[in-house]
């Protein structure tokens, strides 16, 4: 299936991904090109059910692989009700993660390996993004601006160090796939990691 219309933003914790797609939406809006915007985990109600069990502070308890597995199940049923049905109405879709936050959270920094989320994700593989734009922040950036904020799901109560460790995992993304992820420099100013965004998009589309 062609995923050439199937965009995603990723990024660790405070790297602006939800103001960011709300630019690229108005740009979008203003040259009359339809589009959706949705999200991972969630964005249908399976799916947001799975997310509230994901992010839930009560489940400290869960294994990683556990969250593994409950991430890449949210994952195909979203695929399968919003992602290709608007994919094949000819719409744009711009999706809040995707693929590369198991690899980098679960695979890399719960350290359950690469190839298992892979594995786990199979089905998945299939319907990979065309474009991926990752909000490149510094570990340290990224920590100072999540110390300013509450702390209200699971992921957000971790350590330092896990948070790291996404970082790193990060990169690896970037190294495995050079064809579609485009990094934007997110230590910038809002204003300007917006603006590099939105004509990462554009380009991206022939706009």
């Amino acid at each position: 299936m062609n995923m050439k219309k199937f965009i995603t933003f990723e990024g660790g914790e405070c790297s602006g991904k939800t103001t960011i797609i709300a630019h690229v939406c108005k740009k979008l809006e203003e040259l009359n090109i339809e589009y959706i915007t949705t999200r991972e985990p969630g964005g249908i109600r399976i799916a947001e059910d799975i997310r509230n069990i994901i992010l839930d502070i009560n489940n400290t308890d869960m294994t990683s692989e556990c969250e593994a597995l409950l991430y890449a199940a949210s994952r195909m049923q979203h695929l399968s009700q919003r992602v290709i049905p608007a994919i094949n109405d000819g719409k744009i879709v711009l999706c809040d993660r995707f693929l590369d936050s198991s690899i980098a959270y679960q695979g890399y920094a719960r350290g359950l390996g690469i190839d298992k989320v892979l594995r786990a994700n199979a089905f998945a593989l299939d319907y990979l993004p065309g474009l991926t734009i990752f909000i490149d922040v510094l570990p340290e950036v990224a920590l100072k601006r999540l110390s300013g904020r509450d702390k209200s799901d699971r992921l957000d109560l971790e350590a330092e160090d896990f948070h790291r460790r996404v970082y790193e995992g990060y990169q690896e993304v970037v190294k495995m796939y050079p064809e579609r992820v485009v990094r934007i420099d997110g230590n910038n100013s809002l204003e300007r990691v917006t603006e590099d965004c939105v004509n990462a998009v554009l380009k991206y589309l022939g706009l």
